[in-house]
């Protein structure tokens, strides 16, 4: 996740991509998968600031929603 003070959603998603396509050319084995979100922030970010917001409907149960999206144990994590 990264910040970026721009006029738009549509000006800090070119920025971000293009960080993004910068940063993967550097790496082996990663791809950036062309798949970017922005959230718009209202204020500067502080102590417990949100600084992104993901909600969508699902009749899956809690447990089976993290599993499906969040938690599939393809993750990198550390």
């Amino acid at each position: 996740m990264t910040l970026w003070r721009a006029n738009s959603l549509d000006e800090a998603i070119a920025r971000a991509e293009s960080e993004a396509l910068e940063y993967c050319e550097g790496l082996h084995e990663v791809d950036f998968v062309e798949f970017s979100e922005a959230f718009r922030m209202d204020g500067e970010p502080g102590e417990g600031s949100e600084v992104f917001s993901l909600m969508r409907e699902s009749t899956l149960e809690p447990g089976d929603y993290v599993r499906q999206f969040f938690a599939t144990g393809q993750e990198r994590t550390g």
